[in-house]
């Protein structure tokens, strides 16, 4: 069965029928005979076709007077993958909400970053996904909520004021429209009992969905190649960094999977509880957790050069970044260094300028340093040659002056076009800004080390006018074509590139 580009109610009820986990997070059904709302491979008795609506996102569920289904937990599902491909408002809008933009700036806020008035973006999102920005934002503060209420033992008001409600008034309300129940008996239920909130840092624990397959050896060892030392840490079966967050700092661990259901364990130490959902998205987005698998490997797979590679290790993820501005500046300083080079390099920079963490977890002492205090440095300060160091800090000076965004919000083409007037910036490191910071899944880099030599056992003439005209039988997924040629070199340290950019860093 074929995944649907946009909701068709016979395909969605076949899936239903079918109750097929691929769809989950793609759409959702409302019961009309029962007022609940479900996930697609929810178990529950089936419903008959006349007692049937579905929903392309959960708030569009809620905002029909829809409660989550307590048996399949709909409101855990995987994303949609849909929003990380598109990079139109809707898509950047989706992103945007997902990292907390409503709560922290509200619609107004959302709209001035997007360009648009909160009109036009409540009529586009209601149009796409039957949800305005205050229902979508609704709906992930109901999430966040319930997160706390089952995994932590704050008091409801602490619970209320970090999941993003105005008072614990709207909070209870908001809860028993979505969940059917007072965050009380939630609490309960999990068997939770409410306590004094700990000095320090926050902690909690909890599950990142996904769809299978899952390779999470390969995407667990590019990272750990990469792994900055104080800032990030790991192996090919997990992985920890620092996070950079609205309201402060925190630390993230996640884990490989090791039960039946498909997800990952995170845990999460926050300054600010404030921060959870934010810091869930970043995550989500680094582990590229929103993919769809099986739309990647009917691309992929019957691709007569990737097929085998496809086949034998399907699931592979394109690796995200939790902090835009932090990607771009290590694929600066990656430029004609070898990847160890470069992750020394970033470790040193943050040793050097970045802030300590008031509670080091492992070896993870300390966050990156942000781009004002990068853009405040003299390029003679930076342990690289002058030509690097200027385009680092002038990146900086961008993005520190408001003229360069490098979250869910940007426009890929408008980043594209103001990286490529920067000095010592050139195509391959946009290109991989956009497939890491902006997750833009058919990015591509036809001069990439990488690249060329995989081309080169394949059979495939050098050069990067072969590997572009080549990879145009992989749209819109050649990031992840990417992810399956650069899969041989990843974990080893490859030496200096003959272009003028380098291999990943």
């Amino acid at each position: 069965m074929a995944l649907p580009e946009r909701l068709d109610d016979e395909v969605c009820y076949r899936a239903l029928a079918a109750r097929d986990r691929r769809f989950d997070g793609w759409f959702f059904v409302g019961v009309t005979s029962t007022g609940i709302y479900c996930r697609p491979s929810c178990p529950s008795v089936m419903p008959k076709r006349r007692n049937v609506r579905f929903f392309p996102s959960s708030a569009g569920a809620q905002r029909a007077g829809f409660r989550a289904c307590k048996r399949c937990r709909p409101d855990t599902s995987p994303g949609s993958p849909e929003w990380n491909r598109r990079g139109d408002v809707v898509g950047r809008a989706m992103r945007s909400i997902a990292d907390g933009v409503v709560d922290r700036e509200g619609v107004t806020g959302l709209a001035g970053r997007l360009g648009y008035s909160c009109r036009q973006l409540q009529r586009l999102l209601v149009g796409e996904v039957g949800a305005g920005p205050r229902d979508l934002a609704r709906a992930r503060r109901c999430e966040t909520a319930r997160i706390l209420l089952e995994t932590t033992t704050l008091r409801l008001a602490e619970v209320a004021f970090a999941a993003g409600f105005n008072s614990v008034r709207q909070f209870n309300d908001t809860m028993r429209a979505a969940y059917g129940e007072a965050p009380s008996a939630m609490r309960a239920r999990a068997g939770r009992h409410a306590g004094h909130r700990p000095g320090g840092p926050a902690g909690v624990t909890l599950r990142l969905a996904y769809r299978a397959p899952f390779d999470a050896e390969t995407l667990f060892s590019f990272l750990a190649a990469r792994a900055a030392p104080g800032l990030e840490q790991g192996d090919a079966t997990w992985y920890r960094r620092s996070l950079s967050l609205p309201h402060g700092g925190g630390v993230a661990t996640v884990r490989a999977p090791g039960g039946a259901e498909p997800s990952l364990s995170c845990e999460l130490l926050l300054d600010d509880l404030r921060d959870l959902t934010a810091a869930v998205e970043r995550m989500r987005r680094l582990l590229d957790l929103d993919a769809d698998p099986d739309a990647v490997a009917d691309v992929l797979g019957s691709d007569p050069l990737l097929g085998p590679s496809v086949r034998a290790r399907p699931g592979v993820r394109i690796p995200g970044h939790v902090d835009g501005v932090e990607l771009a500046v290590r694929a600066v300083l990656g430029q004609q260094v070898s990847v160890a080079g470069a992750r020394n390099l970033a470790a040193r920079l943050a040793g050097e300028h970045g802030e300590s963490l008031p509670t080091p977890v492992g070896s993870v002492v300390r966050r990156f340093p942000s781009a004002a205090t990068l853009a405040a440095l003299s390029p003679s300060q930076l342990p690289m040659p002058l030509a690097r160091a200027r385009a680092l800090v002038g990146l900086c000076e961008l993005v520190a002056d408001g003229g360069l965004t490098l979250d869910g919000s940007a426009d890929r083409e408008e980043v594209s076009a103001r990286l490529l007037a920067l000095p010592g910036i050139g195509p391959w490191t946009v290109s991989y800004v956009r497939m890491r910071a902006l997750c833009d899944p058919d990015a591509f880099l036809p001069g990439d080390l990488g690249v060329r030599r995989a081309l080169e056992r394949l059979g495939v003439p050098p050069g990067e006018r072969a590997a572009t005209e080549l990879a145009e039988r992989w749209r819109p997924y050649r990031a992840y074509a990417l992810q399956y040629l650069w899969s041989g070199v990843t974990a080893k340290q490859v030496a200096a590139p003959a272009t003028k950019e380098a291999i990943p860093a």
